[in-house]
């Protein structure tokens, strides 16, 4: 699980952007060391998902916006498939309308 903060950080987020870069650079890592046995790494980076706490923390935010998280966990279900057996190295945004 990355975070597309990592790609577009936001005022005050450094220190969680870069954690979160770090898990983009081991996932590519990862993916290339293991792609000989048949195994993918991909990463998800979604934007701000819509949960209760992030509703009682940014109450004055537009929730609509924000990446559902059945919505989420759909893209997941699909790297983890076999469908998605040709993808490994991904960073795959999932990022709703933020």
């Amino acid at each position: 699980m990355g975070s597309n903060a990592a790609l577009k950080a936001s005022l005050g987020m450094g220190a969680y952007a870069a954690a979160k870069a770090g898990v983009h650079s081991l996932t590519q890592a990862l993916a290339e060391e293991l792609k000989g046995d048949g195994v993918t790494v991909n990463a998800v980076l979604p934007s701000i998902i819509d949960t209760p706490a992030n509703r009682k923390d940014m109450p004055d935010a537009d929730p609509s916006a924000w990446v559902a998280p059945d919505d989420l966990a759909a893209v997941i279900l699909f790297l983890a498939s076999e469908a998605a057996r040709a993808v490994t190295g991904a960073l795959l945004p999932v990022t709703g309308r933020v």
